[in-house]
């Protein structure tokens, strides 16, 4: 037994392996959550610890961790992951800790910190809803793409590297040929002798090319 440092002052026979101090379950869960706890008297026993996950053999602080009513610490996902192949109909007595086969479930008269964030971390899965009597929660399904239907393309060389046809590509660059071709032409000019204008010098107003050729008879 020991007290613990923290202001709650509290009586406790746990012990924090790494930082070799007493704890109280506030402090476990608040300050050592990725620590190696155990009785007081575990450690007089043997001081070695393992920092590793036991599941995965990774350390313990490198990712997510939960921590059994037994004190035993666990990566989640690796907990979780454990747990999820169990048969669905399994009893919560059949989902037990990987290192000492005690109960993962806490029992439903225990109350502490410990207890208490372990039930929060379980209600977040179905797997653990069921053990805990919660209704289960909708899991998201992402769907799955639908297949493209080729039954009504016969030409792939029509097609782009995406699966596309390119049918819209080649419209709009055959559009532009189309357009220019369109375009109106001005309307042919009657056909009549095209008037051109000559300037006489001696007289007031200028002379049509016809007036001219009068002209010219006369003279002539």
């Amino acid at each position: 037994m020991g007290l613990c440092k923290c202001p709650k002052r509290k009586v406790t026979n746990l012990f924090c392996f790494e930082h070799r101090v007493n704890v109280c379950e506030h402090c476990l869960v608040a300050n050592h959550a990725k620590c190696i706890v155990q009785s007081y008297l575990q450690w007089l026993q043997d001081s070695d610890y393992n920092p590793n996950c036991r599941l995965c053999n990774v350390p313990l602080a490198t990712r997510e961790t939960t921590r059994l009513v037994c004190y035993d610490l666990f990566h989640w996902a690796c907990l979780n992951e454990r747990a999820a192949q169990l048969p669905r109909n399994t009893a919560p007595a059949g989902y037990q800790c990987p290192s000492c086969s005690g109960p993962i479930f806490p029992p439903a008269n225990l109350a502490g910190p410990v207890a208490s964030a372990l039930r929060e971390k379980l209600a977040t899965v179905n797997w653990a809803r069921a053990g805990l009597g919660l209704p289960l929660i909708d899991e998201v399904v992402s769907p799955e793409p639908e297949p493209l239907n080729t039954s009504d393309f016969s030409d792939w060389s029509s097609f782009n590297a995406d699966g596309t046809p390119e049918q819209e590509g080649s419209a709009s660059t055959s559009a532009a040929p189309a357009f220019y071709s369109q375009v109106p032409r001005p309307p042919a000019s009657p056909s009549r002798p095209e008037q051109h204008t000559v300037i006489h010098m001696g007289g007031p107003e200028p002379l049509t090319h016809g007036e001219l050729g009068m002209v010219s008879a006369r003279g002539g």
